[in-house]
């Protein structure tokens, strides 16, 4: 298996390249995506230059705040700001921040990444979370340019995956020079990789730095919300154990709102719903909360109203294996935290809440039943305080914006050099979404 992966590694991206191609041919990209893919990237301003890329739309919006203190702390920065999806293209190009273009990320090629360098001649590339791609750190290490992990994360699932190329990932994560990992057990998987133990930073969890130095809200009164239930970001197979323990609660909670992680699963979800018999509005339809039992909140970016109608939340992703959602978008809204078992991706901060008495954690669809039935208003508070006190020690992040300064040199004197061919041929293979080889 390990042989078959490393023969067929290579492959990927060319695959990726296919793919790419389909997706423009049927217009689900703009047409200068393609030509970003393959590297033809716009050019920057004069000044000094940085190259940031994030995968989707949380991991941008988990890194836009350390964007926003390296434009402040370097006048005239030039911030090429890379992603894979359309979704957080969009979201990137609406900041409107003076020196961040965007653009789509380039294939893990040889031709497009030197195309890419060769016309942004980056400072220094950062990447966000779990985005790890061997070719493109071989040919940024081979221009003298500095890889800075930040916000680095590596599941368990995940570590199993890349052991199977561990030769591959060593050489990759031989090449970063700082890595600020976003919980301990992240840090030392990565270092079980490959990952030098000089090149670690300051660990620092992006998301609970990003939604800590957002203002705090205006919270509605206790007792308007206490029998308001929110499901957030829930996924497949979730709903129906969800839907099940509130018909058990309706001495508890009077509506429930749910709100699925992908709205395009909205009918799906919607039939789950008739079929129990409660009354059901959509938000798609253009309604808002009201009289109706469920209320199906198929939209994107809109959460934080939901979060304000509702005294307490169950985590989506931590009741089937996806390993959760972050748990400060409700601690932050002071909606008292329900979650399953799987919440792998934010273990650290799930052990925090735990040990501080600020979540509850529940194992199924009777347990969920059992634990709602016991929170009410007073039970909300107690939850709610424990949860706002430790998201208010989180602090603003200002550590990790001065290591990176730190890692990130003045403009070399002399045009960057990049070899043509790398190392090994194992090394042209490309990271696959969430750190899955």
């Amino acid at each position: 298996m390990r042989l078959i992966a490393r023969l067929l590694l290579p492959l990927v991206p060319f695959m990726m390249l296919a793919m790419a191609l389909w997706r423009w041919i049927l217009g689900h990209e703009p047409r200068s995506a393609l030509g970003a893919r393959l590297g033809f990237v716009p050019r920057p301003a004069s000044g000094e230059t940085l190259w940031l890329h994030a995968a989707s739309n949380g991991e941008l919006a988990s890194a836009r705040w350390v964007v926003e203190d390296l434009l402040a702390a370097r006048r005239g920065l030039q911030v090429l700001v890379t992603t894979n999806t359309q979704t957080a293209f969009v979201m990137a190009g609406a900041w409107g921040l003076k020196g961040v273009t965007v653009a789509f990320a380039p294939l893990d090629l040889g031709p497009a990444i030197r195309r890419l360098v060769q016309r942004w001649k980056p400072q220094a590339l950062i990447t966000v979370e779990a985005e790890i791609y061997p070719r493109r750190f071989a040919m940024c290490a081979s221009a003298q340019i500095p890889i800075i992990l930040i916000g680095a994360r590596m599941s368990e699932r995940s570590f199993q995956g890349w052991q199977r190329l561990q030769p591959v990932m060593a050489r990759a994560l031989g090449r970063v020079h700082m890595a600020s990992v976003q919980d301990e057990a992240s840090g030392n998987r990565l270092l079980a990789l490959g990952l030098r133990k000089a090149a670690m930073s300051v660990p620092c969890d992006l998301k609970a730095v990003a939604i800590a130095r957002r203002p705090a809200p205006h919270l509605p009164p206790r007792e308007t919300r206490a029998r308001w239930l929110l499901a957030a970001s829930t996924h497949a197979g979730e709903e129906a154990i969800i839907l099940d323990a509130f018909a058990q609660l309706r001495q508890h909670f009077d509506h429930l709102i749910l709100s699925p992680r992908h709205p395009r699963r909205g009918d799906e979800v919607a039939t789950l719903i008739a079929a129990r018999g409660f009354t059901l509005a959509r938000r798609s339809g253009g309604a808002m909360p009201g009289a109706e039992t469920v209320f199906l909140a198929d939209t994107m970016g809109e959460m934080d109203l939901w979060y304000l109608r509702c005294g307490a939340c169950i985590v989506g992703g931590s009741f089937v294996p996806k390993g959760g959602h972050t748990p400060w978008e409700p601690a932050r809204m002071g909606c008292a935290i329900v979650h399953g078992p799987w919440v792998d991706n934010f273990a650290a901060p799930y052990t925090q809440l735990a040990k501080h008495g600020g979540a509850l954690q529940v194992h199924g669809g009777q347990d969920l039943a059992t634990a709602l039935a016991d929170l009410g208003a007073e039970s909300q508070e107690r939850l709610t305080g424990a949860a706002a006190q430790i998201l208010s020690g989180i602090g603003s992040g200002a550590q990790l914006c001065h290591d990176i300064l730190t890692h990130f040199p003045s403009r070399p004197e002399k045009p960057l050099a990049l070899r043509g061919r790398y190392d090994k041929v194992s090394e042209a293979g490309s990271q696959a979404s969430g750190n899955k080889p």
